[in-house]
């Protein structure tokens, strides 16, 4: 591949420049550590996508903070599997002659997959929806727009890190890359700018989470459907970015491993929408699976029954409660 440096362009006039650091040391009584800002860029992402998805939850009437008991299974598997996907992706930088066997779990050097993510993430949100009584599909609508926006603010440890990003360019806004970095192509100048793809993504993640807020607010999608949305909208935007990232990768059939996979989540995302749109057109009647729902706070009992017996009602009417529960979908 040839590259064209950016100082041989006309126009460079600016660019972003990179972090100087993508770590820094830390003593905590005693102990040296050493703190990489890419993971606290991914714990910020988590704890923001948590808060807002249990905001959503609880807007629709689940236990507040069930999100947790979801987010103890659904978040270990998903760096799981993001570590699985991204070492199956890139086979040869972990299987070759005198390659040590145990950098494959060594995460903390790097390599995680978003795609991989999702699917270790959306098996480990099941089990965990399973234990807490709270529909699957509830929880991934709850949970999409806060994902997308968590997807950004991860992004911006690629941009400390100085790694994963597009083709030279001396566009405005291009992005500055140290020429000792081992991510910097060989044989280009030192001056040599790219495109910020995290910080495409960056946009385009945050275009989405206020575009799924609006869907879902405008045409009440429910049962995976405002979910569905998020894989169309996470994975057109995925395709356009990763054709233009230069960083290395297994190639298939002429395109990157990663393109193949944001189509196929465009595509899944299509699926979804559609059939569940055909099984479900009405709204969800709860967002615990029947037999499972939260009654609310317990009500503290005083010492007499009859304080809490509405006494107004006919013996033959039975609680709004109990009704509504009848009446469930199965």
């Amino acid at each position: 591949m040839t590259f064209a440096s950016a100082s041989a362009l006309p126009g460079a006039f600016s660019s972003i420049p990179s972090p100087e650091i993508s770590s820094f040391p830390l003593n905590i009584f005693g102990l040296e550590l050493t703190v990489h800002i890419y993971a606290l860029c991914l714990m910020a992402g988590i704890v923001v996508a948590t808060i807002i998805t249990n905001h959503r939850l609880t807007k629709r009437g689940a236990e507040p903070w069930v999100v947790i008991d979801i987010a103890l299974f659904a978040v270990p598997l998903a760096i799981i599997g993001a570590r699985i996907f991204h070492v199956a992706t890139h086979p040869n930088d972990y299987f070759y002659d005198g390659a040590d066997p145990w950098e494959v779990i060594r995460i903390w050097n790097g390599g995680i997959a978003i795609f991989g993510a999702l699917i270790g993430g959306a098996v480990g949100a099941w089990i965990g929806c399973k234990f807490s009584g709270i529909r699957f599909w509830t929880f991934a609508d709850a949970m999409a727009p806060g994902m997308i926006l968590a997807q950004a603010i991860g992004r911006f440890g690629n941009w400390f890190n100085q790694e994963l990003f597009g083709l030279p360019t001396d566009v405005p806004w291009a992005l500055e890359i140290d020429p000792s970095n081992p991510a910097f192509p060989p044989g280009l100048a030192p001056e040599t700018t790219f495109h910020p793809t995290f910080l495409y993504e960056v946009i385009w993640n945050t275009l989405g989470f206020f575009v799924l807020l609006w869907l879902g607010r405008r045409f009440a999608l429910q049962w995976g459907r405002l979910f569905a949305i998020y894989l169309v909208w996470y994975g057109a935007g995925r395709i356009v970015w990763e054709s233009i990232r230069i960083d290395p990768s297994e190639i298939f059939l002429g395109l990157r491993t990663n393109v193949w996979a944001a189509v196929l989540a465009v595509l899944l995302g299509i699926v979804i929408f559609i059939v569940q749109g055909k099984r479900h057109p009405g709204l969800e009647p709860s967002p615990y699976v029947p037999g499972r729902e939260w009654s609310g706070p317990e009500v503290v009992q005083s010492e007499t029954a009859e304080d809490f017996v509405d006494t107004s009602a006919p013996p033959t009417e039975k609680p709004l409660q109990d009704t509504a529960t009848s009446t469930v979908t199965k």
